[in-house]
């Protein structure tokens, strides 16, 4: 006999049904912990909205019903056609006409919205019901036992009316709120921190789900969530054809170019030309064909712009062809999910093959307290997986010595080329070098070269022979029989 399995049911926010890998399995019961202003509420009413709204419940035990509606229109919820029942504790219609006293108020009161939620539910038969908030129903039972028993009632006679259902309940240390995880089927919990609105799916039972926290937005379209990257999940085979550099000396440096679907990480100081030498890779790819995009955390447009037309430097041409896009991202704005969610837009609906992420530094001030190295880690995975060529621009602190760092964030296991940009100094000039240390795929260049920026655009120059100490930014010159024979 073939078990066919129920389809799932959808929250209806964007990301969230993707960490639930498709939404509720139906006919269970759902807890959205979280404090005051997590958006339990907002996320419930998603849910009761998603699909069918005339047959769904909004059973309130807090909030007015014309407040209700009016917090779902200010969120762009289409609530209108969603039935609210309104049993707030306290309400002659819910108590009934029989008169008792203060103490005995729990059972009276508590007994009267079990059964009226039930008789309107039978009556009615929903589809969907969520109950704001269950937290109530605590206030208006004896004890724990008499709230547990209440609430698995209720629960357990609402699913087997054949209702998926929703409640929430404000987290807390209480004895009674921690039972709650316990009569549910699902837990997801919210929680608003310094770093944002964070998202964690804590049960779940008959299904997977995506572990971990996953920031979320609230605003004028309700709830929004950008599930964490999870980089093994994606593939898609490429070639790695080689892409050239536009300029026929750093093409014999590196042997040919850089190829398709690998990192290349440049390091170097600040103003040694890192974010300069980016750009022509990414113009030049934009060039051949390749759908190309720069996040810049550092810089706006109008000056990288400018930057580039005094070099002749042909970024702007490129996009307005299409094939180049530029996107300054205010790093302070921007939670690590929230982005990595903005490249796989770029990369999966856009047809984008080359990301440059400019730079390192700026990208960490979007961390939010979390690992940078896991992050870019995540991010340069997926990149590579999905056959994505990608530049990380990074700065090392040192302008020169002994100490030549490539990175100081500890990244240069993730790239698959590593090209050096560093400053030395000549006759009492700063000049500046550039060289490959690293290449995965194939052999380059040994030797430094001559590196310069100047209105005829990036120039690669001669390979730098005859010197040692180069590294440490102080070379001294060697005689030629010094040199240690190659051959």
């Amino acid at each position: 006999m073939t078990h066919t399995q129920d389809p799932r049911s959808l929250i209806g926010v964007t990301g969230l049904d993707q960490v639930l890998h498709g939404g509720l399995i139906p006919r269970r019961a759902y807890l959205i912990r979280g404090g005051p202003g997590s958006g339990k509420t907002t996320l419930g009413m998603h849910f009761l909205v998603a699909e069918r709204p005339s047959e769904s419940l909004l059973v309130s035990l807090g909030e007015a019903e014309e407040q209700l509606r009016d917090n779902a229109r200010r969120s762009g919820l289409p609530f209108e056609d969603v039935n609210v029942l309104d049993v707030s504790p306290g309400q002659a219609s819910d108590i009934g006409s029989e008169a008792y006293n203060l103490l005995e108020s729990w059972d009276v009161e508590g007994n009267s919205i079990h059964d009226r939620i039930l008789d309107h539910v039978r009556a009615h038969r929903p589809a969907r019901i969520l109950i704001d908030s269950l937290s109530q129903m605590r206030y208006l039972s004896a004890d724990t036992f008499q709230f547990r028993k209440q609430v698995l009632s209720l629960l357990r006679t609402l699913t087997s009316e054949g209702a998926t259902v929703m409640f929430t309940s404000e987290e807390s240390a209480d004895e009674d709120d921690q039972a709650l995880p316990f009569l549910s089927d699902g837990v997801i919990s919210l929680e608003p921190t310094e770093y944002g609105r964070l998202c964690r799916i804590t049960k779940f039972r008959g299904s997977g789900f995506e572990e971990g926290t996953h920031f979320y937005q609230l605003g004028k379209e309700g709830m929004t969530l950008y599930p964490r990257l999870m980089p093994n999940k994606f593939f898609r085979t490429h070639s790695h054809t080689q892409i050239s550099t536009g300029l026929s000396e750093l093409d014999a440096l590196t042997h040919g170019g850089i190829e398709r679907g690998t990192v290349t990480l440049l390091s170097g100081p600040t103003g040694v030309g890192k974010t300069t030498l980016g750009a022509q890779l990414m113009s030049q790819g934009a060039a051949s064909g390749e759908r190309a995009v720069i996040y810049n955390f550092d810089e706006n447009a109008s000056t990288f712009f400018t930057r580039c037309r005094q070099i002749g430097l042909p970024v702007e041409d490129m996009v307005d062809t299409g094939n180049l896009r530029f996107e300054a991202v205010e790093p302070l704005l921007y939670h690590p999910d929230q982005f990595a969610a903005s490249v796989r837009e770029e990369v999966e609906e856009a047809g984008t093959t080359m990301v440059m992420i400019d730079s390192l530094s700026g990208y960490q001030q979007s961390m939010c307290g979390e690992n940078l190295q896991a992050r870019v880690h995540a991010l340069c995975r997926y990149l590579v997986n999905m056959g994505v060529t990608v530049v990380l621009v990074n700065e090392v602190f040192t302008i020169t010595g002994s100490q030549a760092r490539v990175t100081e964030q500890g990244l240069s296991y993730v790239a698959d080329n590593i090209i050096m940009l560093r400053y030395i100094e000549l006759d009492g000039e700063l000049c500046k070098t550039i060289g490959v240390l690293k290449k995965r795929t194939g052999s380059f260049e040994k030797a430094l070269r001559e590196f310069d920026i100047n209105q005829d655009g990036l120039q690669v120059g001669r390979a730098l022979h005859g010197m040692r100490g180069l590294m440490s930014g102080v070379p001294e010159m060697i005689q030629p029989n010094h040199r240690r024979d190659m051959s």
